[in-house]
């Protein structure tokens, strides 16, 4: 079960990095956390008192929006990481880390005098976490410092590269994130070795914390693969095939050698990465180019305790051994050797290898499986990583071996190897996605090695070439909004299901663009598509007619209407509640074309569940409540806006197909706070009518008269302590006004989630 490199590898770009994709599989034993369950030692040595979360492991874990209320970080709110990082000389950074991976140390040595295969790994291990699925993973945060993800037993040893990588960020402190320098630093490597990148962009603000939101899977022991439905079949919102990898075992399923089932693990997990076949190759033989794996010894022999689990004065490293480093300590897997005669050099060598010579697999020194030549005589030998006068035979991966056996990988890996300028440019654009994918748009990116051009997986919108509308027009605007046959409910529901699309995981979604009018979203049952049309209809004839009176060049877009539609009709029915609000509206969004958007691609985005709207697809089974706090999560909301946003919802009538389920009001489409009170009176009494639990009547004490209908989205705010705490607030008779106000600045957060620009 080794990655091969996943885990381990000093060096390497190895395996894993790749390797996932062939390798990067947990690796073998990586270490002692592998193997370990999540009731193991680590976990049984805990101290002090036990949790909320220790007595009642069930319980709503609304302390996942904390995050989003405050800064955990030294740095404080008014820090602007955009400002502090362009003061840097990007170059002077650069030169640094080149200095700093061509100079071996001493106590932690570099395979061929060159760190720079251990670099890649590292930026390809933090950025390779990503899942299309949600957003989450990543190299955004710099999470790869945090638990769970720098003690998986794919990421062996790379707590040694961030290390070595410390005096760069203790020399540029605050004005340099890790999460940039880590992708930086991979970029220097691969081009160190010869190589030119496509580019590169800073950005990535630092976390300091781990990132409890997200769902790695449900084994309870590392480089387990208890995640697949069927056969092949990897859970829906996953993306590695075994737990505590960032793939693929490089061995193949199962630790069984079997290149054409390991084909379809690499296609499943890095289309869960979104990445298409040609993508996945080049990453993966742009990979393998350099460094090695590393499997000298048998992991579970050769290691110590992971990070998270190591003695305190190892000072936050893991793996520590008493052997000879040059040995068992530097062991990441159980496989062992490079990949190509030339590891430190950018070449054809893994290309030409793995397609002109055959391969059979064998036991390697570790006790994983991994492929020799058949014919050795004939493959040119690569020198001794620690040792340049001994040499050592290339080796492959199952993973590898993969790309030979499937038919559409081995026609690309063919196609490379007849035209090598594509095969550096494909590598090129599929390793910047691969490290900036969460980036989210390109306005976000960074520095003087930005490229020019944009991908459409930046999912870019055009550059309003027109004038902005000014107040007296925003004015004139919500006049003819609100004299239409829209009503209310309708407004609000199009700007939320336009603006709520936004991930605050990978930037992706809003409002920007009005893609609610194109596919994949116009179609989504989530958004009542019939419904949609005749608003979309509507909102298209009125910025028709206003475009076309206008003489001064002002126009307004598709999308900055949907959203001042939304804002009117939350004023209107705060006024009919006796509060005269103004919602901000800022306009400057405009309307991407569907060139500009990838369909495939956004249709991850599509809800599962959206609590603000009541809606829960059949097939969910994950508790109702659970998935609001997730959706809440992404949307960067905390606990008190989140509450708001329902409760006000609720009260507009916007609940999906208009259903009655949560409207605790006489009212409907007036900004009240009936929805706390109501749910919150102890006149009414409340039970399930439904097996699964999911939707209750609301019960007169008195009467038995069935008052109100709901589901678990509303009955969490009476149940749950802290958001019962809140609604408490809102339901007070002298807190409506304070619930309206809270609302509308909710509301607008949603709405600009996505205006990078207004930052």
């Amino acid at each position: 079960m080794t990655d091969d490199t996943p885990s381990h590898d000093a060096e390497n770009v190895d395996d894993h990095a790749l390797a996932s994709d062939g390798g990067a599989t947990a690796d073998s034993g990586a270490t002692a956390g592998s193997g370990a369950t999540a009731d193991s030692d680590a976990t049984a040595t805990k101290r002090g008192p036990k949790s909320n979360e220790d007595w009642w492991p069930n319980r709503l874990n609304v302390d996942l929006l904390d995050r989003n209320a405050r800064s955990l970080g030294p740095y404080g709110d008014d820090f602007d990481y955009g400002a502090e990082f362009e003061k840097l000389d990007l170059e002077e950074v650069k030169a640094d880390i080149e200095e700093l991976i061509t100079t071996p140390q001493e106590w932690w040595p570099a395979d061929y005098d060159h760190y720079g295969p251990f670099m890649i790994r590292m930026a390809w291990h933090s950025a390779g976490t990503y899942r299309a699925a949600d957003g989450r993973g990543g190299a955004a945060g710099g999470r790869q410092r945090f638990a769970p993800i720098n003690s998986w037993p794919d990421n062996a040893n790379l707590d040694k590269a961030r290390r070595l990588l410390e005096p760069v960020k203790q020399k540029y402190g605050r004005k340099l994130s890790w999460g940039d320098l880590i992708i930086l630093a991979g970029n220097v490597a691969v081009e160190s070795m010869g190589f030119r990148t496509f580019g590169f962009a800073g950005g990535r603000v630092d976390d300091f914390d781990g990132d409890d939101a997200v769902n790695w899977g449900p084994e309870d022991e590392w480089e387990a693969n208890e995640r697949f439905d069927e056969p092949g079949e990897i859970q829906e919102g996953l993306g590695a095939s075994v737990m505590g990898l960032i793939y693929v075992n490089p061995e193949g399923p199962n630790g069984n050698p079997d290149p054409m089932a390991s084909a379809k693990n690499i296609r499943q997990t890095f289309s869960r990465m979104a990445m298409d076949d040609k993508q996945t190759a080049a990453l993966i033989a742009g990979g393998h180019t350099f460094g090695k794996v590393h499997g000298a010894e048998d992991p579970e022999v050769a290691h110590g305790p992971e990070p998270e689990a190591a003695p305190i004065e190892n000072m936050g490293l893991g793996w520590q051994t008493d052997d000879d480093v040059k040995r068992g300590g530097m062991t990441t897997s159980g496989i062992e050797g490079p990949w190509t005669s030339a590891p430190t050099e950018w070449d054809m060598g893994y290309v030409n290898n793995l397609l002109d010579y055959e391969w059979e697999p064998e036991k390697g020194p570790g006790g994983a499986w991994q492929w020799k030549p058949k014919d050795e005589e004939a493959v040119e030998a690569a020198p001794d990583a620690q040792n340049p006068d001994e040499e050592t035979m290339p080796m492959m991966l199952t993973t590898d071996i993969a790309l030979k056996r499937d038919p559409e990988y081995r026609e690309i890996m063919e196609t490379f190897q007849e035209n090598p300028m594509e095969f550096g440019i494909s590598f090129a654009k599929a390793w910047y996605k691969l490290t900036h994918r969460d980036m989210g748009p390109p306005e976000r990116f960074l520095g003087p090695e930005v490229p020019e051009e944009t991908m459409v997986w930046q999912d870019p919108v055009p550059d309003a070439d027109y004038d902005l509308v000014d107040d007296e027009a925003v004015t004139e605007l919500k006049e003819t909004i609100l004299e239409s046959e829209l009503s209310t409910a309708q407004l609000v529901k199009t700007a939320w299901a336009s603006a709520s699309t936004y991930r605050d995981s990978d930037k992706r979604g809003g409002a920007n663009g009005a893609r609610i009018r194109l596919a994949p979203q116009r179609s989504w049952d989530v958004n009542e598509p019939r419904q949609l049309e005749t608003v979309l209809d509507s909102l298209e004839e009125i910025q028709r007619a206003f475009n076309d009176s206008r003489s001064d060049g002002t126009r307004i877009s598709l999308a900055d209407l949907i959203v001042l539609g939304g804002n009117a009709a939350v004023e209107r029915a705060a006024a009919e509640a006796g509060y005269d609000v103004e919602v901000p509206f800022e306009p400057g969004r405009t309307d991407a074309s569907p060139e500009q958007t990838d369909a495939d691609s956004f249709e991850a985005l599509k809800p599962e569940a959206d609590g603000f709207r009541n809606y829960l697809r059949d097939d969910i089974d994950r508790p109702a409540e659970e998935l609001l706090v997730d959706k809440s999560e992404l949307l960067n909301l905390t606990a008190s806006e989140m509450t708001a946003l329902v409760g006000g919802l609720r009260a507009l009538g916007a609940t999906y197909r208009d259903s009655d389920l949560g409207v605790l009001t006489d009212r409907p489409g007036t900004l009240t706070n009936d929805f706390f009170t109501n749910l919150l009176s102890m006149e009414t009494e409340w039970q399930s009518t439904s097996e699964d639990d999911t939707v209750f009547e609301g019960v007169d004490r008195d009467t038995g008269d069935v008052r109100w209908e709901a589901t678990r989205f509303d009955l969490i705010f009476g149940s749950n302590a802290r958001l019962r705490a809140i609604a408490d607030v809102y339901g007070s008779e002298s807190e409506e006004e304070t619930f309206v106000e809270d609302f509308v600045d909710a509301w607008h957060k949603v709405m600009t989630n996505d205006r990078f620009d207004l930052d």
